[in-house]
């Protein structure tokens, strides 16, 4: 079947079984969302979201799309809003990679960049609040709002919730990295639809504000949030497991090396989620569910990058001993 755009073949991405070395009671399937158009799950969102607006109206050529990003949806975004001959500005901070941002000017979008950090030393918090100032300035302008859309959520329960359920017969439990909450509340209606018993199971990191964690400086983006998103209220949560940023790196580049997955932080963090969940579980046949939501080019000058990896270990060090006589 030829397409005429690459951007028509959303979705649709393999799912892979991981033989967990230390864990051989674990049937582990994973959802590889880097095959999608513009390399990440954002892209189900960005195409569902826009396609909706523009069929009923809410939007139209003549609006301007605004969204607060860490990256991917940016990318995303970028890309369908060209697709569309819509404009788009993208508020982003200085966290976001060198590929991300080039990706997203590449495809004719404005970007804003938020420099200040927030009060829980992310960005989040300040990159809405430039969204809510240009979203007053600027006749005609529509803000995704990732955060609080329901479309967001829909987007999942209709496209990669909707996949995971025909592409798997039993589900015991689903691992899904958590941000700006569309994706674990959508798939996790879905989910809940057709295996009921199935335990969904929330991965965040140290310092989010998601589950109302210690604040903490958190050093790579997609994963963790500096606000609980409105959206997750929806969402069908029966548990949290919380990794730390070093463990996330580790469990990159253990993927990478033994099973030959280059992905980014937040499937890092999964990944490390799952093990540690299961450290100190009776070791009972089950089968897992995760989604891997991007491709590890987006991390080469973090996460892949030895210097960034070192400087990093070195100030969550120097952070654990402070905390010790604070």
């Amino acid at each position: 079947m030829v397409i005429p755009s690459i951007l028509e073949h959303v979705g649709n991405t393999p799912l892979v079984s991981v033989n967990m070395d230390e864990f051989k009671h674990i049937n582990l399937f994973v959802k590889v969302e880097s095959y999608n158009p513009t390399g990440s799950v954002k892209d189900r969102a960005a195409s569902y979201i826009l396609d909706k607006l523009l069929k009923n109206g809410t939007i139209n050529s003549e609006t301007t799309i605004i969204e607060s990003t860490s990256g991917n949806f940016g990318v995303a975004l970028s890309a369908f809003c060209k697709h569309y001959n819509l404009s788009f500005i993208a508020v982003v901070d200085s966290h976001i990679t060198t590929i991300n941002e080039m990706l997203i000017r590449s495809n004719g979008a404005k970007i804003i960049k938020v420099t200040e950090p927030d009060k829980y030393g992310g960005y989040l918090l300040n990159r809405i609040k430039k969204v809510e100032e240009l979203q007053s300035k600027i006749n005609n302008s529509y803000w995704v709002n990732q955060y609080e859309n329901p479309l967001n959520a829909k987007a999942y329960y209709q496209s990669l919730g909707k996949e995971l359920c025909f592409q798997i017969e039993e589900m015991d439990y689903v691992f899904l990295g958590i941000s700006s909450g569309g994706t674990i509340t959508g798939v996790s209606k879905k989910i809940k639809e057709n295996f009921p018993r199935a335990k969904v199971i929330a991965v965040d990191v140290e310092g989010s504000q998601i589950f109302k964690n210690s604040p903490m400086k958190r050093y790579i983006p997609g994963i963790g949030s500096s606000l609980k998103p409105k959206i997750i209220e929806d969402a069908l949560i029966d548990d949290v497991v919380i990794t730390d940023e070093v463990s996330t790196i580790q469990a990159c580049y253990e993927l990478l090396q033994k099973y030959n997955f280059f992905v980014g932080g937040s499937s890092g963090s999964v990944f490390a989620g799952i093990k540690k969940f299961f450290a100190d579980m009776p070791k009972e046949k089950v089968n897992i569910v995760s989604v891997f939501p991007d491709r590890g080019e987006r991390y080469f000058d973090t996460i892949y990058n030895k210097k960034w990896v070192e400087r990093v270990i070195s100030m969550k060090q120097e952070s654990a001993v402070s905390a010790l006589y604070s």
